[in-house]
Protein backbone atom coordinates (compact mmCIF):
# COMPACT_ATOMS: atom_id res chain seq x y z
CA UNK A 1 0.00 0.00 0.00
CA UNK A 2 1.38 3.86 -0.94
CA UNK A 3 2.33 5.44 1.88
CA UNK A 4 1.94 9.66 2.57
CA UNK A 5 3.50 11.09 5.47
CA UNK A 6 1.87 13.56 7.28
CA UNK A 7 4.65 15.94 9.23
CA UNK A 8 2.75 17.57 12.41
CA UNK A 9 3.88 19.90 14.93
CA UNK A 10 5.02 18.10 18.15
CA UNK A 11 4.33 21.31 20.67
CA UNK A 12 1.41 21.77 22.82
CA UNK A 13 2.03 25.78 23.04
CA UNK A 14 2.61 28.80 21.21
CA UNK A 15 5.09 31.30 22.59
CA UNK A 16 3.05 34.77 22.26
CA UNK A 17 5.13 38.12 22.26
CA UNK A 18 4.82 38.90 25.72
CA UNK A 19 5.96 35.45 26.52
CA UNK A 20 3.42 33.89 27.57
CA UNK A 21 2.19 30.05 26.42
CA UNK A 22 -0.95 29.75 24.45
CA UNK A 23 -2.28 26.06 24.43
CA UNK A 24 -2.15 24.81 20.75
CA UNK A 25 -0.98 21.60 18.42
CA UNK A 26 -2.23 20.45 15.14
CA UNK A 27 -5.41 21.84 13.89
CA UNK A 28 -8.55 18.79 13.84
CA UNK A 29 -10.16 19.31 11.07
CA UNK A 30 -6.81 20.10 8.28
CA UNK A 31 -5.51 16.32 9.74
CA UNK A 32 -8.79 14.60 9.62
CA UNK A 33 -10.02 15.64 6.52
CA UNK A 34 -6.87 14.52 4.75
CA UNK A 35 -6.58 11.53 6.16
CA UNK A 36 -10.37 10.69 5.24
CA UNK A 37 -9.74 11.36 1.85
CA UNK A 38 -6.04 9.57 1.34
CA UNK A 39 -7.09 6.56 3.24
CA UNK A 40 -10.66 6.11 1.41
CA UNK A 41 -8.28 6.10 -1.70
CA UNK A 42 -6.12 3.39 -0.37
CA UNK A 43 -3.01 5.61 0.74
CA UNK A 44 -1.50 5.06 4.27
CA UNK A 45 -0.77 7.27 6.41
CA UNK A 46 2.29 7.29 8.41
CA UNK A 47 2.71 10.61 10.97
CA UNK A 48 6.14 12.16 11.82
CA UNK A 49 7.36 14.85 14.45
CA UNK A 50 10.15 16.27 15.52
CA UNK A 51 11.63 13.51 17.86
CA UNK A 52 8.92 11.50 17.57
CA UNK A 53 6.70 13.28 20.17
CA UNK A 54 3.00 11.98 20.30
CA UNK A 55 1.16 15.22 18.55
CA UNK A 56 -1.14 17.64 20.62
CA UNK A 57 -4.78 18.22 18.99
CA UNK A 58 -5.10 22.01 19.51
CA UNK A 59 -8.24 21.81 21.77
CA UNK A 60 -9.78 25.45 20.14
CA UNK A 61 -10.06 23.08 16.66
CA UNK A 62 -12.65 20.94 18.13
CA UNK A 63 -14.85 23.43 19.55
CA UNK A 64 -18.82 23.68 17.63
CA UNK A 65 -18.23 26.67 16.52
CA UNK A 66 -15.17 25.64 14.09
CA UNK A 67 -16.85 22.48 13.09
CA UNK A 68 -20.57 23.43 11.90
CA UNK A 69 -22.55 22.77 15.05
CA UNK A 70 -22.19 19.83 18.11
CA UNK A 71 -22.44 17.52 14.96
CA UNK A 72 -19.65 18.00 13.42
CA UNK A 73 -17.84 18.67 16.21
CA UNK A 74 -18.27 15.95 17.69
CA UNK A 75 -17.73 13.84 13.90
CA UNK A 76 -14.06 15.67 14.17
CA UNK A 77 -13.22 14.50 17.70
CA UNK A 78 -14.21 10.88 17.63
CA UNK A 79 -11.99 10.79 13.86
CA UNK A 80 -8.99 12.21 15.44
CA UNK A 81 -9.41 10.17 18.62
CA UNK A 82 -9.98 7.19 16.34
CA UNK A 83 -6.23 7.81 14.32
CA UNK A 84 -3.62 5.43 15.79
CA UNK A 85 -1.01 6.68 13.95
CA UNK A 86 -1.04 9.76 15.55
CA UNK A 87 -0.14 7.42 19.06
CA UNK A 88 2.62 5.94 16.93
CA UNK A 89 4.63 8.66 14.88
CA UNK A 90 7.93 8.17 13.44
CA UNK A 91 10.63 10.81 14.26
CA UNK A 92 11.12 13.29 11.60
CA UNK A 93 14.93 12.91 12.03
CA UNK A 94 14.39 9.67 10.71
CA UNK A 95 12.17 9.99 7.66
CA UNK A 96 12.98 8.39 4.16
CA UNK A 97 11.27 10.20 1.99
CA UNK A 98 11.61 7.18 -0.87
CA UNK A 99 9.20 5.80 1.20
CA UNK A 100 6.19 8.16 0.62
CA UNK A 101 4.14 9.07 -2.62
CA UNK A 102 3.87 12.63 -1.27
CA UNK A 103 3.94 14.57 1.63
CA UNK A 104 1.53 16.77 4.08
CA UNK A 105 1.83 19.36 6.41
CA UNK A 106 -1.17 20.09 8.16
CA UNK A 107 -1.44 23.36 10.74
CA UNK A 108 -2.56 24.94 13.59
CA UNK A 109 -0.20 27.27 15.60
CA UNK A 110 2.24 24.76 16.67
CA UNK A 111 4.02 24.60 13.37
CA UNK A 112 4.83 28.37 13.98
CA UNK A 113 6.34 27.26 17.28
CA UNK A 114 8.64 24.40 16.27
CA UNK A 115 8.62 23.23 12.66
CA UNK A 116 9.83 27.16 11.75
CA UNK A 117 13.32 26.60 13.04
CA UNK A 118 12.78 22.97 12.45
CA UNK A 119 15.99 21.77 10.67
CA UNK A 120 15.32 18.33 9.84
CA UNK A 121 12.10 19.50 8.93
CA UNK A 122 13.55 22.08 6.47
CA UNK A 123 16.08 19.68 4.63
CA UNK A 124 12.60 17.06 4.20
CA UNK A 125 10.90 19.82 2.40
CA UNK A 126 13.78 20.96 0.38
CA UNK A 127 14.09 16.96 -0.52
CA UNK A 128 10.15 16.90 -1.01
CA UNK A 129 10.10 19.52 -3.32
CA UNK A 130 13.44 18.72 -5.42
CA UNK A 131 11.62 15.24 -5.89
CA UNK A 132 8.78 15.92 -7.67
CA UNK A 133 7.01 14.70 -5.40
CA UNK A 134 3.59 16.03 -4.30
CA UNK A 135 3.95 18.58 -1.36
CA UNK A 136 0.96 19.58 0.15
CA UNK A 137 0.80 22.33 3.37
CA UNK A 138 -2.38 24.03 5.00
CA UNK A 139 -3.20 27.27 6.85
CA UNK A 140 -0.03 27.50 9.30
CA UNK A 141 1.93 24.80 8.13
CA UNK A 142 3.56 26.71 6.11
CA UNK A 143 5.40 28.16 8.76
CA UNK A 144 7.48 24.75 8.11
CA UNK A 145 8.91 26.54 4.84
CA UNK A 146 11.04 28.93 6.96
CA UNK A 147 13.48 26.70 7.87
CA UNK A 148 13.60 25.58 4.43
CA UNK A 149 16.94 27.48 4.06
CA UNK A 150 19.33 26.70 1.01
CA UNK A 151 23.51 26.63 1.44
CA UNK A 152 23.15 30.33 0.43
CA UNK A 153 20.94 31.68 2.81
CA UNK A 154 17.91 32.16 0.51
CA UNK A 155 14.75 30.33 1.40
CA UNK A 156 13.84 26.91 -1.15
CA UNK A 157 10.69 28.32 -1.96
CA UNK A 158 11.48 31.96 -3.03
CA UNK A 159 9.41 32.75 -5.84
CA UNK A 160 7.09 30.02 -5.48
CA UNK A 161 2.95 30.99 -5.06
CA UNK A 162 1.80 29.98 -1.81
CA UNK A 163 -1.31 30.32 -0.29
CA UNK A 164 -0.93 30.24 3.78
CA UNK A 165 -3.26 31.53 7.12
CA UNK A 166 -3.63 35.57 6.32
CA UNK A 167 -2.85 37.91 8.16
CA UNK A 168 -6.37 39.32 8.15
CA UNK A 169 -7.91 35.72 9.28
CA UNK A 170 -5.12 35.76 12.37
CA UNK A 171 -6.15 39.45 13.04
CA UNK A 172 -9.88 38.24 12.82
CA UNK A 173 -8.98 35.39 15.83
CA UNK A 174 -7.64 37.61 18.22
CA UNK A 175 -4.51 37.24 18.07
CA UNK A 176 -2.34 39.32 15.33
CA UNK A 177 -1.63 41.81 18.05
CA UNK A 178 -0.09 39.01 20.44
CA UNK A 179 2.01 37.27 17.71
CA UNK A 180 5.65 37.63 18.05
CA UNK A 181 5.11 37.51 14.10
CA UNK A 182 3.05 36.81 11.18
CA UNK A 183 2.51 34.00 8.99
CA UNK A 184 1.77 35.79 5.84
CA UNK A 185 4.65 38.43 6.62
CA UNK A 186 7.42 36.30 7.45
CA UNK A 187 6.59 34.00 4.13
CA UNK A 188 6.43 37.72 1.91
CA UNK A 189 9.99 38.81 3.77
CA UNK A 190 11.25 35.17 3.02
CA UNK A 191 10.55 36.04 -0.91
CA UNK A 192 7.40 33.54 -1.27
CA UNK A 193 4.86 34.71 -3.33
CA UNK A 194 1.73 34.44 -1.03
CA UNK A 195 -1.99 34.61 -2.49
CA UNK A 196 -4.11 36.39 -0.57
CA UNK A 197 -7.94 35.02 -0.63
CA UNK A 198 -11.02 35.65 1.09
CA UNK A 199 -10.54 34.98 5.10
CA UNK A 200 -12.28 31.76 5.81
CA UNK A 201 -13.06 30.68 2.28
CA UNK A 202 -11.49 27.91 0.80
CA UNK A 203 -8.37 28.41 -1.33
CA UNK A 204 -5.57 26.23 -3.06
CA UNK A 205 -2.72 27.15 -5.25
CA UNK A 206 -0.18 24.93 -7.29
CA UNK A 207 2.89 25.63 -8.15
CA UNK A 208 4.74 23.25 -10.01
CA UNK A 209 4.14 20.13 -7.08
CA UNK A 210 3.67 22.42 -4.02
CA UNK A 211 0.21 22.61 -2.87
CA UNK A 212 -1.09 24.87 -0.39
CA UNK A 213 -4.02 25.88 1.36
CA UNK A 214 -5.21 29.45 3.29
CA UNK A 215 -7.04 28.25 6.31
CA UNK A 216 -8.87 25.08 7.67
CA UNK A 217 -12.05 25.06 5.08
CA UNK A 218 -8.89 24.67 2.44
CA UNK A 219 -7.51 21.21 3.69
CA UNK A 220 -10.01 18.76 1.79
CA UNK A 221 -10.17 20.61 -1.78
CA UNK A 222 -6.63 20.48 -0.88
CA UNK A 223 -6.06 16.26 0.01
CA UNK A 224 -8.44 16.25 -3.37
CA UNK A 225 -5.69 18.49 -5.75
CA UNK A 226 -3.54 15.90 -3.73
CA UNK A 227 -5.16 13.16 -4.76
CA UNK A 228 -5.77 14.10 -8.43
CA UNK A 229 -1.47 14.79 -8.79
CA UNK A 230 -1.37 11.40 -7.42
CA UNK A 231 -3.58 9.99 -10.16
Amino acid sequence: MPKILFVLTGTDFWTLADGTKHPTGFWAEEAAAPYEAFTAAGYEVVVATPGGVVPTVDKSSLAPEFNGGQEGADKVAALVDSLTELRHPIRLEDVDLADYAAVFYPGGHGPMEDLAVDAASGRLLIDALNSGKPLAVVCHGPAALLAATKDDGTNAFAGYKVAAFTNDEETQSGFADKAKWLLETRLVEAGVDVQVGEPWVPKVVVDRNLITGQNPASAAPLADRVLRELG
